[in-house]
């Protein structure tokens, strides 16, 4: 904890250190126009979010990220702007500001890794018996 707290320290009174570090967040540049906002307040809906980014450019999509079964917010989103140059001034223009009353996070979008593929749901265990998950009671 000590060597954590002198390590801060020492980046916070070092310009060059500090500027190396800060820079480190905005080092890689974008390959994608579309960008992951995180940190959103559950209260977000896409209006606030679409609101919010379109001072920076021409917007195809702004989609908060909701709950099937609840519908609520997960606090997290994805904006889609027409160019990469655009993305990137919202990136800089948006990254930790207040949005709702919350500090949002701007960050490059990752592309969506496939999924494995599901395991049927009644499988034979080692004894050659069926074992089914059912969840209920009948009777």
């Amino acid at each position: 904890m000590a060597l954590m707290s002198g390590l801060q320290r020492l980046l916070r009174h070092t310009p060059l250190l500090h500027s190396h570090h800060a820079s480190i967040r905005f080092a890689s540049t974008l390959t994608s126009p579309k960008l992951f906002v995180s940190g959103l307040s559950r209260l977000t809906t896409d209006e606030k979010l679409k609101e919010a980014f379109t001072s920076f450019g021409q917007l195809v999509e702004a989609k908060v990220i909701t709950d099937r079964a609840s519908g609520r917010s997960k606090g997290f989103a994805f904006v889609t702007y027409t160019s990469i140059e655009e993305a990137e001034k919202a990136r800089e223009g948006m990254n930790a500001k207040f949005l709702d009353g919350w500090v949002i996070f701007v960050d490059p979008a990752k592309p969506r890794e496939p999924r494995p593929p599901q395991q049927s749901q009644s499988r034979p265990s080692e004894s050659g018996f069926t074992v089914n998950k059912t969840v209920g009671w009948c009777g």
